[in-house]
């Protein structure tokens, strides 16, 4: 059986780890680098970085800050945002990324997915996807959900995957940050419906949650910040209380 994985995530801005509910009421909740090594000591599979700056006028400082990073941990390491160029993976990667992440560049040209796939492999490809729940169906947003396009979610997951994606990280807007549990429909309709890893991400709150999304859910991975960040539920207890109900983690 293959194991499940935990990832926090670093939302960052202006080089801090931030975090709000429903992306708004952003707050500092740390320094990326030490909360970096600190979840890889707790036993965290991944670990995923997204620059939410609203520009990227800060592109350089933000690589300065990503190497730091990459410098501190041996797991895998994910980064996104902004991230539309062939230059822009290269230099990531470069700097001790293991994959990019990319949203919304690649709604408003899905060519890249292929050229990135192309260019570097689809391990190295995730494809974020955020999704709200709206006017019955769950659509795709872009700009930190606040923009809504026509694509809905599951057909854009199904094209993301056919063009060369590695994975999918698929966020829901309406659960982010609420702690509420994740959006275990949307996250299992799209598992089951790609051949590549899901990661579910927007909702959690407690271990169950976990629990539901890897096993009613089918997401391959799980991903959370504040939880993680305000240390209401800590990694190792985590994976023991996965395992005792039955979800195969790494330990």
């Amino acid at each position: 059986m293959l194991t499940k994985r935990i990832i926090p995530c670093l939302d960052v801005k202006d080089g801090q780890t931030v975090k709000g509910i429903n992306f708004e009421g952003l707050k500092r909740v740390g320094d990326p680098v030490e909360l970096a090594r600190f979840y890889e000591e707790q036993g965290a599979d991944e670990l995923v970085f997204l620059d939410i700056s609203a520009t990227n006028e800060k592109r350089k400082t933000l690589v300065e800050l990503v190497s730091r990073v990459a410098q501190k941990i041996t797991i895998p390491f994910i980064v996104g945002g902004g991230i539309s160029e062939v230059d822009d993976v290269k230099t990531l990667l470069q700097n001790g990324v293991d994959k990019v992440s990319i949203n919304s560049a690649a709604v408003l040209r899905p060519q890249l997915i292929e050229e990135f796939a192309e260019q570097f492999g689809s391990q190295c490809l995730v494809l974020a996807i955020d999704v709200k729940f709206d006017d019955g169906d769950w659509y795709v947003y872009l700009n930190g959900g606040r923009v809504k396009t026509e694509l809905k979610a599951l057909d854009w997951a199904q094209q993301c995957a056919a063009m060369g994606a590695g994975e999918i990280l698929l966020t829901s807007m309406n659960h982010d940050g609420t702690k509420n549990g994740f959006a275990l429909d949307i996250t299992k309709a799209i598992a089951e419906s790609v051949s590549i890893p899901v990661i579910a991400s927007g909702g959690a709150g407690t271990m169950n949650h976990f629990v539901d999304v890897l096993k009613d859910g089918h997401a391959d991975a799980a991903l959370a910040a504040s939880i993680f960040h305000y240390r209401e539920v800590e990694i190792p207890i985590l994976k023991r209380y996965l395992l005792e109900h039955g979800v195969a983690v790494r330990i």
